[in-house]
């Protein structure tokens, strides 16, 4: 799955001047080796409880894309391709007996349903679809299989123009669009049509489609224990799009057609998992109260009496990932709490587990918290959080712990990788404390000055761990120290943290920062004259937010930032959310809240020069807000410039050569004003 890359070199000048001789007595990651990381993801043993298949997720150096193939480990580390070849594939589940396992792959030159046979080690397409396939689910009884797919519903223009005479050429045709939420982020603008819900026989056939309507009907789908139902979460009221998180449970009969409502509450209700014994639903949710975080709880319901029960009021931490045990008694979620991945099981008479605090892994980029497991009987297997490698394989039976796979020894075991240490520290403004992590450059020397970056996550509402990061690690490695916390308004410290700045954003989650910026200070090893600031999205914000109201870091790079509120929240994908969870009303009925919050309000007060960093096609923090601040900064006569990532989404990452390319304007810049 590796890409070797023979004589690849990233110009010197793209490194701090500290990074020279450190690079040359070191053997550190280099930019180049961003192509080189692999990561396990998606596990899904096999109901034997023999082995498990994952995908094992490379970096294609050729295309520059981000591939994932279907491996399979066998639970003493032997580990070899399910199927071979080159292809994307993903969303693997196994039939209820075993025998089958259905995934979505390109193998056939676009996405469809294929079938891998396990007595034959076959697998072959099963369908002819003209969109692409998710959320896959085998019906009890394994003679079925449901799936969910975006079905066109194209509308004529309203208007008519002449034909062009033979021969000419005109513009293209004017595009007319009507619709409520028109463009999405990493997908651009939408086509006419709404997700709807299919079934096929699992032998291979033509897909019956069983919803319809002008309404999404998608996300996870469970089978009831009769093959003839499947319970699924949408949002069917008539105000849907001025009530995007009010989405409930119902059931379609596949016979008819015919919906049942389950649930009825202001409030998302997603997620539904049957219990083995077809019995009950259990699903996550929240009573909506219009904040810009809420937890999500875990709650299950008797199908036939139909009264939800929550088991997880004492949790101050928001729930996922949920499976049933075998025995339909209890069920196995997960969480984040401080930063660690938790694996719990939980009781129906409201007993708790923990299995694990170590999932996570997946986000190889920066180090952001989340994973994935599955559970069979007593075994246990889930993505490894490390923070020198990208996740790998864990299998837990009981107190017994082995790591399956090992996927970048081959990489890393030659590299001399930053070493992360977990700080915390008091903040200023209540009685909290902050998780924050450094990572130190390779061969650090604790009685040398170091320049110091500070890394902001995005969300603002998610949470940075002790997992792997290429973009800190290449920080580190040229030289720096690094800090990344978790300021107020970060996930995983419950609730009220994370609403601290709900309408109050950015605020003291800036002194967060600059408390965690003065305690490495306090440890001494640091150069006060070097300090540089960036992040992304929501960091990106908080980083604008940073040099409009303090001149103590030499340089900063704002990545895929809101710069206007007003502006970001008329010119955003998801406009009508936003609008209505982050602020207290409609910009133009509440301008003087808006544009308090707002990092252009301070673009007065700017003198650190100032980098913006966007991609092109980034429908979510859109880049008009990186030209505002650019001009902005422009006219205050502040050193200034912008980085333009061709056709890029919110997601830079997403080809390995546009995370090689932030970090290193990153650097240049830093590198730039460091002297």
């Amino acid at each position: 799955m590796k890409n070797y890359i023979v004589g690849a070199v990233i110009a010197s000048s793209l490194q701090l001047t500290t990074s020279a001789a450190f690079a040359s007595e070191q053997n550190t990651l280099q930019l180049e080796d961003v192509f080189e990381l692999e990561y396990a993801s998606s596990p899904s043993i096999h109901p034997s409880g023999d082995y498990t298949v994952f995908v094992r997720n490379y970096m294609d150096i050729m295309t520059d894309r981000k591939y994932g193939a279907l491996w399979q480990v066998d639970h003493a580390g032997d580990m070899r391709p399910l199927l071979g070849g080159d292809a994307n594939d993903h969303s693997a589940v196994w039939s209820p007996d075993g025998s089958k396992l259905a995934f979505v792959s390109n193998r056939s030159g676009r996405q469809q349903i294929h079938l891998y046979w396990t007595d034959t080690g076959k697998h072959a397409p099963v369908t002819r679809l003209t969109g692409a396939p998710s959320n896959l689910a085998w019906s009890p009884d394994g003679q079925w299989l449901a799936f969910t797919m975006f079905t066109p519903a194209p509308k004529a223009p309203p208007v008519s123009l002449p034909k062009a005479p033979k021969g000419a050429k005109w513009a293209e045709a004017p595009k007319y669009i009507d619709k409520d939420n028109y463009r999405f982020d990493g997908s651009g603008y939408a086509a006419d049509g709404y997700q709807q819900i299919y079934v096929m026989p699992a032998s291979g056939g033509t897909p019956r489609q069983v919803t319809s309507g002008e309404h999404h009907h998608g996300g996870t789908l469970a089978w009831r224990d009769d093959s003839q139902h499947i319970i699924f979460s949408a949002n069917l009221h008539d105000e849907a799009f001025f009530e995007p998180q009010n989405s409930e449970l119902y059931q379609v009969a596949l016979a008819t057609g015919e919906l049942t409502q389950l649930t009825d509450r202001d409030g998302p209700d997603r997620s539904p998992v049957i219990s083995p014994d077809g019995q009950k639903v259990a699903w996550v949710g929240y009573d909506d109260e219009k904040m810009s975080y809420q937890l999500n709880q875990l709650y299950v319901m008797d199908l036939k009496e139909r009264k939800p029960q929550l088991l997880t009021a004492d949790l101050d931490y928001s729930v996922g990932s949920v499976q049933w045990r075998d025995d339909s008694q209890a069920l196995y979620f997960a969480y984040d709490r401080h930063g660690k991945g938790h694996i719990v099981m939980q009781g129906l008479d409201g007993k708790r587990a923990q299995l694990t605090d170590a999932m996570g892994g997946l986000s190889y980029s920066r180090p952001y918290s989340g994973g994935a497991f599955d559970v069979n009987g007593k075994q246990l297997v889930f993505t490894k959080a490390d923070a020198e490698r990208p996740a790998d394989l864990v299998l837990q039976h009981g107190k017994m712990q082995r790591q399956l796979t090992a996927l970048n020894d081959d990489l890393l075991a030659t590299k001399h990788l930053g070493r992360v240490e977990e700080i915390w520290y008091d903040s200023q403004h209540g009685d909290y404390q902050i998780q924050g992590w450094l990572v130190y450059p390779p061969n650090f020397d604790p009685e040398q000055k170091y320049p110091l970056i500070l890394e902001i996550h995005g969300g603002p509402h998610t949470a940075y761990a002790e997992s792997f990061s290429a973009e800190v690690q290449l920080m580190a490695a040229a030289g720096n120290v690094v800090l990344y916390t978790n300021p107020r308004g970060s996930t995983s410290y419950g609730e009220d943290f994370a609403q601290e700045i709900h309408h109050n954003y950015p605020s003291q989650d800036y002194d967060d920062l600059m408390d965690g910026v003065d305690a490495v200070i306090a440890k001494g090893f640091i150069d006060e004259d070097h300090l540089y600031v960036t992040g992304g999205s929501g960091g990106g914000v908080l980083t604008a937010w940073i040099v409009g109201h303090t001149d103590r870091f030499r340089a900063a790079v704002v990545a895929k930032p809101v710069i206007n509120w007003y502006s970001f929240v008329l010119t955003a994908d998801m406009y009508n959310y936003f609008g209505a969870y982050w602020f207290p009303g409609l910009p133009w009925e509440h301008l003087d809240h808006y544009m308090k919050y707002s990092p252009i309000s301070y673009v007065g007060n700017v003198t650190t020069p100032t980098m913006l960093l966007t991609g092109d096609a980034d429908y979510r923090t859109p880049i008009s807000e990186s030209e505002q601040y650019y001009q902005a900064l422009k006219l205050a006569g502040v050193e200034t410039a912008m980085v333009r990532v061709p056709d890029a989404p919110h997601g830079i990452y997403s080809r390995p050569s546009n995370l090689m390319a932030k970090v290193a304007y990153i650097l240049y810049w830093f590198e730039k004003y460091s002297d």
